[in-house]
């Protein structure tokens, strides 16, 4: 397991964390959250053995093979498949050592290497890294694409890739939807529920948060505070902590405005001076509580629109494209004020094409394009970060908007942003991505938009100002179209969604479970049709020879058939123990200092039901993979 032992972080003159504790057992899948700034990163360095604490320990097993996603692509000319094998250095090592072997003739290393190479996963490498790049979003033709020709969002996800095909026994994962689209998202999020290692993640996205981990990790005041269960669960706990918390600090105010009142009636008087300064001395002694602190420091709403025309634009047969290329056609699209339109398809689909359409940076090939007088865009896209001037600071880009604009206003207005003080002065060179993101927000906002075009505005975004985003999104009056991968957002604050898809956008009759649920059918449909386009056309089996077939495959898969019973039943039981467990533990007075015992003993036997739970599930697993192999066999057969 993590063992973090009164642990000081610093960065330069900074505090991250402060004498903190914590623990993270094997298997376990943690969600470390807080605000941009708080240290989340800089943990991950210290875990690597990139950084060193201040005081106190981090101790990880040493024999763990420890991976996260490299932060640096270099410009290779690998193919994108040889890219990503090549970030399993054991398989590179042992390959390079074999070819040495071969060389001299060495037939005993030889068939050691073989080995080796065996348990290394070698045989399938190339197969399960190809799974994988499937999965981020590369076509059959991209992964052999070399690596200079990707740009750098889709250069991080290689990188993503090689992380998850390395073999890991805890996983570092910080931020990796930021450069994904939704169905990258829901892909990873089901990898990830079937990893069977330690999980680190650090995430503002609470969907993907809510359906990959079991357990938070907060920093929260410079202290790394544990919560059991999902995001939701972690929201219900802090909710109850803070209550608490404050109610406490309430009664330490009433308790020290009471020592201060006596000592101020009798810290003159002869006859009470012992007790005065008894009380001045309690007084000294008693440990300040901090108020819970559960207001975000960021706080906007959009402002009402000089004008709303209805409609705001109006398609009519229009077609999109690049030079001869039709990305969608055939689009009728009214925009009225009140539309709320979330975008959904796959990557390359055509849904920031779309985006760009209505934004002005392209122009229709074909059709009616038309938009009324009075039209005002707010155009939200991460491309847009590049546009900041570097020397100039957050209230320099607003007074551009708005000469007229008092110091005192523009002071106000980005303060709601987060800038706050010398913040709103400082040039926006050394800013992070989410200080960019915000910036360009609060912009977007300020020009009172009637039309909101917002390409993934969540990306860099901590989970306090996406909430105040998704705030601010709710009291808009205009007509907004979204496109994110953020499903918590797409949910919260869409009308309706539209399937961009074969060149078509057309309304989507569903939620994001039914989106995922069309994804994952699209998805087998088209495994089923290539299968079929592949098979040969041969004459099938008569009848006797089928049912022959038939009784044979019945009585193979028999004692699989069994396993997957039984570990489905067992599955149901450790469930619903666990339920119970984790019941017990969302009680505030569980973390009670007189009840660590049971405490204790509670995570023992959680710890117990989630092995005996992983080791159902894989060996369920198995049993349905090897039923999955022979029915494959049986169909062949069959067909053939």
């Amino acid at each position: 397991m993590i063992q973090i032992s009164d642990l000081s972080l610093m960065r330069g003159n900074k505090t991250l964390l402060h004498e903190t504790n914590a623990v993270l057992y094997p298997g376990h899948k943690a969600g470390l959250i807080g605000a941009n700034g708080c240290g989340k990163s800089s943990l991950f360095g210290l875990i690597r053995g990139e950084l060193h604490p201040e005081q106190g320990e981090c101790n990880i097993p040493k024999d763990w093979q420890v991976v996260s996603v490299a932060q640096e692509t270099p410009a290779v000319d690998r193919s994108a498949l040889d890219y990503v094998i090549d970030g399993d250095k054991l398989y590179r090592r042992l390959q390079a050592e074999l070819e040495e072997a071969e060389s001299a003739h060495e037939g005993v290393k030889i068939a050691a290497l073989h080995g080796q190479l065996e348990h290394a996963g070698a045989y399938d490498i190339e197969s399960r890294a190809a799974t994988i790049l499937a999965g981020l979003g590369f076509d059959n033709q991209a992964i052999s694409r070399p690596v200079t020709a990707f740009s750098g969002g889709w250069r991080m996800r290689l990188n993503l890739a090689q992380a998850l095909l390395c073999h890991s026994d805890l996983l570092l994962l910080d931020e990796p939807t930021n450069h994904l689209d939704l169905d990258a998202v829901i892909w990873l999020e089901k990898w990830l529920q079937r990893y069977t290692g330690t999980l680190l993640l650090i995430s503002h996205d609470k969907s993907f948060l809510d359906s990959t981990v079991n357990e938070i990790i907060s920093v929260e005041h410079q202290q790394l505070i544990s919560y059991t269960g999902n995001y939701d669960a972690f929201e219900r706990q802090r909710a109850e902590r803070l209550r608490l918390q404050n109610l406490q600090f309430q009664k330490q105010q009433d308790k020290i405005a009471h020592l201060e009142s006596f000592i101020n009636r009798f810290g003159a008087k002869a006859s009470k001076a012992k007790q005065a300064q008894s009380r001045v001395k309690q007084l000294e002694k008693m440990e300040t509580l901090l108020p819970a602190l559960a207001a975000s420091q960021f706080n906007f709403e959009f402002f009402m629109p000089p004008k709303l025309p209805n409609p705001l634009v109006k398609m009519e047969h229009v077609q999109l494209g690049y030079d001869d290329t039709i990305i969608l056609e055939k689009l009728h699209l009214n925009l009225v004020p009140g539309s709320r339109i979330g975008l959904l398809g796959r990557n390359g689909a055509g849904k920031s094409t779309l985006i760009k359409l209505l934004a002005g940076e392209k122009q229709p090939m074909k059709g009616i394009y038309e938009t009324s007088a009075g039209l005002r865009i707010g155009y939200f896209a991460q491309h847009q970060l590049e546009y900041l001037r570097a020397d100039d600071s957050a209230m320099d880009h607003l007074q551009r908007l708005d000469p007229k604009a008092t110091e005192q206003g523009m002071r106000d207005y980005l303060g709601g942003f987060g800038f706050k003080g010398d913040d709103a002065l400082g040039r926006v060179a050394p800013m992070s991505g989410g200080e960019k993101a915000r910036l360009v927000l609060a912009l977007t906002v300020y020009q009172k938009p009637n039309l909101l075009l917002l390409d993934e505005p969540t990306n860099h975004l901590d989970l306090d100002m996406r909430h105040a985003l998704n705030m601010a999104l709710q009291g808009f009056e205009g007509a907004m179209v979204l496109i994110s991968h953020d499903r918590f957002l797409l949910s919260s604050v869409c009308d309706d969604f539209y399937l961009v898809d074969n060149q078509q956008v057309t309304m989507f009759d569903g939620d994001l479970d039914d989106y995922r649920d069309w994804l994952l059918k699209s998805e087998r449909d088209k495994q089923s049709t290539d299968k079929q386009t592949s098979d040969k056309k041969e004459p099938k089996l008569d009848r006797k020879n089928i049912k022959r077939l038939e009784a044979e495959f019945r009585q193979a898969t028999q004692p699989l058939r069994k396993t997957v019973q039984a570990q489905e039943k067992k599955m149901a039981e450790l469930e619903s123990k666990l339920d119970v467990i984790e019941q017990k533990m969302a009680d505030p007075e569980i973390y009670d200092i007189d009840r660590k015992a049971e405490l204790k003993v509670l995570l023992a036997d959680q710890a117990s039901c989630k092995m005996a739970q992983e080791e159902a599930e894989m060996l369920w697993l198995d049993a349905q993979e090897q039923i999955e192999a022979k029915q494959a066999a049986f169909d062949t057969e069959v067909a053939g």
